[in-house]
């Protein structure tokens, strides 16, 4: 039945007994205790799978069992454990695989975001200002018509963020704004730093943190950065005004921000950048999972 577990976690494929592995069919005896046998076998297959059972007779009383298992690429587990088909072989599938398929299989459907917000949470707790902003970009963009009715609570229904009446935690963290949601959503935040040179442990010549929804955090670690980029001038024979220069290209710094705001990973801005004297280090803690918009 392992091998049974492995189809299911893959393309699927047949089981065959009474067949040897060079391809011999030799048959066997079925009787009604050998299926319940087999079945007894698969209920120890988590979640419960029910492969199609076929008994094809041969020469004399012999028969050949067929089992039709569909391929699923699952995450079932036969006695606790999650196989694979490798080849003619059937192995443990290694456990990031498993926790990874896991993650993926129930992402969709429990996603935190997904939630509902406390009871109390009201239209009247976000930032109704930034939400028409979204509804206007999107309509400026082509990404929407401009809807029938444009109030705040019916675009955030438009958008999926109520969800029978609920406020979902997405929209608190896409626009949350009253401090009382602070008890509940600690985690939108984020902690920048600028350090001295590239070690750490020599501490930090400017650090900040800020609370808020993710377009507020956005456009702050967006100013933090660009208020740490320095940013060469020099005056250009018969022209007024002066001509400045960043260390480094301001539209791709913002975008590189952009990109690592919303994922989960947190890694070091500065390595990407390769800042010569400075290193600053963004600790973003928003969502379990990455912000699906």
């Amino acid at each position: 039945m392992k091998t049974v577990c492995a189809l299911l976690n893959g393309l699927g494929g047949f089981v065959l007994f009474g067949v040897s592995d060079k391809g011999e069919v030799s048959g066997q005896q079925v009787i009604a205790k050998t299926l319940e046998d087999i079945t007894m076998e698969l209920r120890r297959i988590e979640p419960p799978a029910f492969p199609e059972i076929e008994t094809i007779a041969i020469e004399g009383d012999k028969s050949v069992i067929v089992l039709r298992v569909p391929g699923k690429m699952g995450t079932y587990c036969y006695d606790g454990r999650p196989y694979l088909r490798h080849g003619p072989t059937t192995q443990i599938m290694p456990r990031n695989e498993y926790e990874q398929r896991v993650l993926d299989k129930f992402h969709a459907y429990r996603r935190w975001e997904n939630k509902f917000a406390p009871n109390w949470v009201t239209v009247q707790d976000l930032d109704e200002e930034e939400i028409q902003s979204t509804l206007q970009n999107a309509i400026a963009l082509g990404r929407m018509k401009k809807p029938s009715y444009v109030d705040s609570e019916s675009v955030l229904m438009g958008l999926s963020l109520i969800d029978d009446g609920h406020i979902l935690n997405a929209a608190v963290t896409l626009y949350g704004k009253s401090e009382r949601l602070f008890s509940n959503y600690p985690q939108l935040s984020i902690r920048l730093a600028r350090f001295r040179g590239k070690d750490r442990l020599k501490g930090f010549m400017d650090n900040r943190d800020y609370w808020g929804n993710a377009f507020n955090l956005l456009r702050r670690g967006e100013s933090f950065l660009l208020d740490h980029v320095p940013i060469s001038g020099r005056v250009v024979p018969g022209k007024m005004i002066r001509e400045d220069y960043p260390l480094y290209p301001l539209l791709a710094t913002k975008k590189l921000w952009q990109m690592q705001f919303v994922t989960e990973t947190i890694q070091l801005l500065a390595a990407q950048l390769q800042l010569p004297y400075m290193m600053i280090i963004w600790k973003l803690l928003i969502l379990e999972f990455c912000i699906s918009i």
